[in-house]
């Protein structure tokens, strides 16, 4: 299967066996196996314009909407949404890119205005 669009950003599963990626101008995340077969799927209308990306060492997808203003959790399989962890009204505006720290156990959300959120997660 030939896949066309330009990759934006992209991470791997803490395994190595998938590869989650979000493509410029295309409102998805995309799961690919390490040979490329594309094996999910992702879209949900509060997850336009995708920016950032990342997997935790525990497996877990994290990604964000810039337009909506959203971070979610998606599952391993890169299928479904498991939970919107921060919105608007938690203060995220235009998130550019997501990370876990698994020493402060946080949510680090870096913003398009210099603005970084830290939400503390247990």
């Amino acid at each position: 299967m030939l896949l066309c669009f330009a990759v934006y950003k992209c991470a791997v599963s803490p395994t190595g066996d998938r590869l989650y990626i979000i493509s410029y101008g295309q409102d998805k995340l995309l799961t690919l196996a390490r040979d490329g077969t594309l094996l999910a799927t992702y879209t949900d209308p509060a997850l336009v314009y995708p920016r950032g990306l990342h997997v935790t060492p525990a497996g877990q997808v994290l990604v964000c909407g810039y337009w909506p203003h959203t971070v979610q959790q998606v599952s391993w399989k890169g299928e479904s949404k498991l939970a919107t962890l921060a919105t608007k009204e938690d203060g995220v505006w235009n998130p550019r890119s997501v990370c876990y720290s698994s020493t402060t156990s946080s949510i680090i959300v870096g913003q398009w205005d210099d603005n970084i959120l830290v939400f503390r997660v247990e």
